[in-house]
């Protein structure tokens, strides 16, 4: 965990947190689709597929929207961080929130691959919805942060022992800083450097 020295705190970039979650989502619940399609299941695959994209729909949409108006009210009063204050790495908070996450994200994915036996597909897709929810829910942060010309930090003590509830009940507001402050760019992604001329 990254601390701030002389009253600076440690501060982690909330795109960057929310994005974290999106990789393992999407490649876990892929995998577990296709070996779904390799099982037949109690309703058969052309209905498990057709479940399984309306899921992936829903939560896609749901991932995606949640919390927003959350989000927004902790970004209105969000204050400049100060010259103390330790920018978290990228790597790093993606790292802690895998790192959180790891059990929660097995026990989905065998819950996933399970449920394959029932309704092929649907699981996966369910999964891979979510981290695709999560993923448009960083780019709208994104362009929140393009639009306001400021990144949204939260700080590392707030986000709790699993690294990951940048708009939890135990954050109260938001920092922020220069568009070209860290080493990611607005949306969380990593930030492309210029090509040398």
């Amino acid at each position: 965990m990254a601390r701030g020295v002389r009253g600076g705190q440690g501060l982690a970039r909330v795109a960057v947190v929310v994005r974290a979650g999106v990789a393992p989502m999407w490649w876990l619940g892929v995998f577990a689709a296709g070996v779904g399609l390799l099982i037949p299941g109690l309703t058969g695959r052309r209905i498990g597929v057709m479940a399984g994209a309306a899921l992936f729909i829903i939560a896609t949409a749901v991932v995606s929207y949640t919390r927003r108006k959350r989000y927004v009210a902790l970004a209105r009063p969000a204050v400049r961080a100060g010259k103390h204050d330790v920018l978290q790495d990228r790597a790093v908070s993606v790292r802690n929130w895998r790192r959180g996450h790891r059990w929660w994200l097995l026990l989905a994915w065998l819950v996933a691959l399970g449920s394959s036996f029932a309704v092929p597909v649907a699981g996966g897709m369910l999964l891979a919805g979510c981290g695709t929810g999560l993923g448009l829910k960083a780019a709208w942060l994104g362009r929140r942060e393009r639009a306001e010309n400021a990144l949204l930090w939260v700080r590392v003590d707030w986000l709790g022992a699993h690294g990951g509830s940048p708009a939890g009940k135990t954050v109260k507001a938001y920092r922020s800083t220069g568009i070209a402050a860290g080493d990611a760019a607005p949306g969380g992604a990593r930030r492309r450097t210029a090509a040398l001329v």
